[in-house]
């Protein structure tokens, strides 16, 4: 057995060297007890020619797995799961990557406190380098230590990013936790399910973790066919929460996090980036809400955290998405009149 498991899960990574570049940094580690599992995700590029290729100079040290059909990213890490041999698992997306001393540092505070998932931050890089770019924390520091409720509510509400993250594997095991296959998004539903079965949450408050910000990047295509990804996701997460007997414990932040990711995220998000929006599809958010949650703006965390203009948009979708659309495109014109307006005096 291994110390580590670390899968990569690999989409059309060959260009411009992304996939060397993750796979390197994951090779100069300061710890030497892992393997590195990458799974091939049927590729249309050489992606798995430059995986067989470290896999043969690296043979100790990198596995290889080739799917022979694209299952998304959570079809992949599933695949690698099952490989995987180490103590603890983690996870990286083929195009980031990490500080040399990652693993060591994340272990190393699981040793030291007991704890079986540990975290650390990350920053937003936009070339292949190891400076420090835009810092962001994922999680905070009182979420950590020994779990309970409240501590389990917060990471329902912000379970930050699993590629930052290692996990025992025992756990994983035990509760045979796993990725939705064939969507984007799938931690949305995997992140908060995964951490309820945890009993011990610590992180290294450092930025390890280099995210990688390029233009064929997920989040920066939007289209029909992600955001119903986003709908699938969400509706997967309270699946799971009653599968796994959590809905009735966490329905409050359970509720708020649903919110989020089904209903707000994905209707700023296909109203921003969808052309042209169509009615029927924001009349399909909304009924999937209400069916859901008929009185989620009543909830305790929407009334706190969702900011004044998206309650007054959302009420407008709820009565009418057509004047919730009109209204839309009318203030997005004007910020955008405003904003050339600004430029031209300046």
């Amino acid at each position: 057995m291994k110390k580590l498991s670390i899968i990569v899960p690999v989409y059309n990574m060959a260009a411009e060297g992304k996939l060397n570049y993750c796979l390197d940094s994951l090779l100069n580690q300061t710890i030497s007890d892992y393997e590195i599992i990458a799974v091939d995700d049927c590729s249309t590029d050489h992606s798995m020619d430059i995986l067989r290729e470290y896999a043969e100079k690296y043979p100790d040290r990198v596995k290889t797995v080739h799917s022979p059909e694209n299952r998304r990213q959570g079809g992949a890490k599933n695949l690698g799961l099952k490989e995987a041999c180490g103590e603890w698992i983690g996870f990286i997306d083929s195009d980031d990557w990490i500080a040399p001393d990652m693993y060591e540092k994340l272990l190393e505070k699981a040793k030291q406190t007991g704890a079986d998932v540990v975290g650390c931050d990350y920053h937003i890089t936009y070339e292949h380098s190891m400076k420090i770019g835009r810092i962001v924390q994922n999680n905070t520091m009182e979420q950590t230590g020994v779990l309970d409720a409240e501590k389990y509510g917060k990471l329902i509400l912000q379970p930050g990013s699993m590629v930052v993250k290692i996990y025992k594997h025992e756990v994983i095991r035990q509760h045979h936790l796993d990725f939705p296959e064939k969507v984007f998004y799938e931690d949305n539903c995997a992140a908060p399910v995964w951490l309820l079965h945890f009993k011990h949450f610590e992180k290294v408050d450092e930025p390890l973790y280099y995210y990688y910000q390029h233009e064929v990047s997920t989040v920066h295509h939007i289209s029909e066919g992600k955001c119903n990804d986003r709908l699938a996701t969400g509706q997967m997460l309270v699946d799971q929460f009653k599968q796994h007997g959590f809905y009735e414990r966490f329905k409050v932040p359970l509720e708020y996090r649903f919110t989020e990711l089904y209903y707000v995220n994905t209707l700023f998000t296909y109203v921003a980036g969808v052309r042209p929006s169509k009615l029927s599809y924001l009349n399909k958010m909304k009924a999937g809400i209400l069916k859901e949650f008929p009185d989620f703006r009543k909830n305790p965390y929407y009334l706190e955290k969702t900011d004044a203009e998206q309650k007054r948009m959302i009420d407008c979708q709820l009565k009418s998405s057509l004047l919730f659309l009109m209204y839309y495109r009318a203030l997005w014109a004007y910020r955008r009149w405003r904003t050339r307006r600004k430029k031209s005096a300046g």
